[in-house]
């Protein structure tokens, strides 16, 4: 063969075996990676398999929020438990405290005592007065003779007598106390009674306030 078609078959065949190299390097198995995001999803399914369903039993709290304020704290209130207790006095109780709350708060009624009348289960209001055991003021005369505020009769309320009622029944007054009971009935021993209401004046412990509130409700 003349040297020409050799070199020309030389060429084709090394033309050939490139081309079969690279078709064989080009159909080769090739690993594949998966992206991050898919693997980063797979992780978390593979931790906690509730979240890929978007369930979350557990609530957490937003970044950010503002804590929950704290519960505002009970209100009080203030009542003047006088009568046949243990310790009559003023007392200070929780909101919503009935009467047998500020009955055991003043140590208990004594024994004895009558309190078919009194309504223990009774939601207090503040400022109030519990009278346990306490008769009621004689009712005052009126110019018939015949008692005032008698059922059927018209004529004003019953006056309490500052000269003859008892510590008891001074103590039913508002705001008059075991101790300011006491102050109005030594005034009038040291004086021989009351002449006028306005003697309450002279009385320790009763002030321009206290005898406002007193003076329709009482007589020398």
């Amino acid at each position: 063969m003349a040297p020409r078609t050799l070199a020309a078959l030389a060429l084709v065949l090394v033309a050939a075996v490139g081309l079969a190299a690279f078709h064989f390097w080009s159909v080769r198995p090739q690993g594949v990676r998966a992206p991050e995001t898919v693997e980063a999803g797979a992780a978390a399914v593979a931790e906690d398999p509730l979240r890929a369903t978007g369930a979350d039993p557990v609530p957490r709290p937003v970044a950010g929020a503002p804590p929950s304020p704290p519960p505002e704290p009970v209100g009080e209130i203030v009542v003047d438990v006088s009568g046949k207790v243990h310790r009559p006095g003023v007392q200070r109780l929780p909101a919503g405290s009935r009467v047998a709350d500020a009955l055991r708060a003043a140590g208990g009624v004594r024994a004895g005592t009558d309190v078919t009348g009194l309504n223990r289960a009774r939601v207090l209001m503040d400022g109030e007065q519990v009278a346990v055991g306490l008769p009621q003021a004689p009712a005052a005369l009126d110019a018939t003779g015949g008692a005032a505020g008698a059922p059927g009769t018209a004529g004003p309320a019953a006056l309490l007598s500052l000269s003859a009622a008892t510590k008891e029944q001074l103590e039913t007054l508002p705001g008059v106390g075991p101790v300011l009971a006491q102050h109005i009935i030594d005034h009038r021993t040291e004086n021989g009674g009351f002449r006028s209401v306005d003697e309450l004046r002279q009385v320790n412990g009763i002030g321009d306030r206290r005898f406002a509130d007193l003076r329709p409700l009482v007589q020398p």
